[in-house]
């Protein structure tokens, strides 16, 4: 007997008949004798339709009231699955966040949790039941209801499976798996058995949609086992652990990539070592992510300071920026919002050099310009013109041979 989070995602309870998809899903689970707790995103549309209402009455809503409102969600699904789970004959009771004991940070909308309280869950499977949780949502120590931006469901899993320490933290989705890159940009991309904690974080923080950064980092530091499977049919998906062979690992084992990405030049800056932090401070307070970050010399102790953030995040940054202006002496502030990022990550980029320059020649021969480049110990990413994102993914998947062809 095994102790199984199971975690399915919008998609996978976005009507009633994939609710009892599931349902039937879970019923084998728990049939073959493993314990279960299951989390539950809200059905798909859900949680866009109520910010859509939300912006009907305010164009800008508080955010307490704003995590009130798109916290009811997951309620309906949960509610939903619990019924489902009945009617099958098992014992399940649906929970919100703060009913099991998730403690968050008091930041709406991006919070981050502190703590999962276990006793009742432990209590509710020593009797048979099956929490249904509500994911992506928890309470603050003032308690206050609080959620935990999109794709917090995936975090609630991994910080719930930490916890109880389970066997596994199954993340159920509309793909079989973690794939070498996106199938819709390269249909040749290939599905891979085992990933790397540190590769999948690389892939997640720069632009793979399969699963919340938040979360991977949660199951890393926790060494929580994490397998990504899909809703609709059977499979062993994609294994994510700590094992690695950085010496016979593939170079590149994948290419993520964003779309929405903007850059923001601050030109003629002093040229001083605290400019980047009087830059910057008031971003990073507003919990706005900074990504490459390039600093050029133009003389006479003059820089150009640019940096790049999400690209709807990108408005806020300048008002951000309005006041450190006319304190550092900026000449001018430029902004570009027609960019995107593509990254390729692998363990084996460790104890191999030669990537980067056969990264750049790929790009170089299909005529794309590289307008930033940002490095780690196993990615390398570019900033390039958006509209070349997908002619630059295909050439890069087929350079480093990802599609596994001989």
């Amino acid at each position: 007997m095994a102790l199984f989070v199971q975690k399915f995602g919008g998609t996978s309870v976005g009507s009633f008949e994939r609710i009892e998809a599931v349902a039937d899903r879970i019923a084998r689970s728990a049939r073959a004798g493993h314990q279960l707790v299951v989390v539950l995103s809200a059905m798909a549309g859900e949680t866009n339709r109520l910010l859509s209402l939300a912006k009907q009455v305010a164009a800008t809503p508080c955010p307490r009231e704003l995590d009130m409102l798109v916290s009811t969600g997951e309620q309906i699904s949960i509610a939903l699955m619990a019924m489902a789970l009945h009617k099958r004959g098992l014992k399940a009771q649906s929970l919100l966040g703060e009913q099991v004991g998730i403690v968050t940070d008091g930041r709406h909308g991006r919070a981050r949790i502190r703590e999962v309280q276990t006793e009742r869950m432990q209590a509710m499977l020593a009797y048979g039941i099956i929490p249904i949780v509500a994911g992506f949502q928890g309470r603050c120590l003032d308690n206050q209801v609080t959620t935990l931006g999109r794709g917090g469901s995936d975090t609630t899993a991994v910080a719930i499976a930490a916890a109880l320490k389970a066997d596994e933290c199954q993340i159920f989705t509309d793909v079989d798996g973690v794939y070498t890159t996106d199938p819709r940009v390269e249909p040749k991309a290939r599905k891979m058995d085992n990933i790397t904690f540190e590769e999948m974080l690389e892939l997640s923080s720069l632009g793979a949609k399969v699963l919340q950064i938040r979360s991977v980092e949660y199951a890393g530091r926790y060494n929580v086992p994490l397998r990504v499977l899909s809703s609709f049919r059977d499979g062993e998906g994609t294994l994510i652990t700590y094992e690695e062979n950085a010496m016979n690992a593939p170079v590149v084992s994948g290419i993520a990539f964003s779309r929405d990405e903007a850059s923001l030049t601050l030109v003629g800056v002093p040229d001083a070592a605290n400019v980047a932090a009087t830059i910057l401070a008031p971003i990073g307070d507003a919990g706005i992510d900074v990504d490459m970050i390039v600093q050029n010399a133009t003389g006479d102790g003059k820089a150009d300071f640019t940096f790049t953030v999400a690209r709807n995040d990108l408005d806020q940054a300048q008002a951000l920026l309005a006041p450190v202006l006319p304190q550092l002496g900026v000449a001018a502030l430029r902004s570009d919002d027609t960019l995107c990022k593509v990254s390729v990550v692998g363990v084996g980029m460790k104890n191999h050099s030669g990537v980067a320059s056969q990264m750049f020649q790929t790009l170089g021969q299909e005529g794309i310009s590289i307008a930033l480049i940002a490095t780690s110990e196993i990615k390398i990413s570019v900033a390039i013109d958006e509209k070349y994102l997908e002619l630059a993914v295909r050439s890069l998947h087929q350079s480093f041979n990802l599609a596994g062809e001989e």
